[in-house]
């Protein structure tokens, strides 16, 4: 008598539990598992991985920053409107370019509008 492959299927979607059930069940050699029984293979689903976006990289004090720099304020006028420091302020400059790939504070903004990260 050949091996038999038990297989268990825990997946949410009961249409698609009895799709499987019913192409595996006509297989030589496959058996489906009963619930709680010890299985060689799984068909598992699993929800699938949200890509991280450029919207989801950035914090919020840096989507603060990248719309003061969408309006033209200088590091400066950053760092008074937020009420942090120069050097603050710069940090999260020189972070948003880096995340965004840019080339300088006009590149940042118009990669940041391309993707929707923010609307101009």
């Amino acid at each position: 008598m050949p091996p038999v492959i038990v297989v268990a299927i825990e997946i949410e979607d009961i249409a698609m539990v009895d799709r499987l059930a019913s192409l595996l069940g006509g297989v030589a050699g496959i058996r489906l598992a009963t619930p709680g029984e010890e299985a060689a293979v799984a068909l598992v689903s699993r929800e699938p991985r949200a890509v991280a976006g450029p919207a989801d990289i950035l914090t919020p004090r840096e989507r603060d920053v990248l719309l003061l720099m969408a309006e033209g304020a200088s590091n400066k006028a950053i760092a008074k409107r937020l009420g942090i420091s120069v050097h603050t302020a710069k940090f999260h400059v020189g972070s948003l370019l880096d995340k965004l790939d840019a080339t300088g504070r006009t590149d940042a903004v118009a990669h940041a509008a391309r993707l929707g990260v923010i609307n101009l």
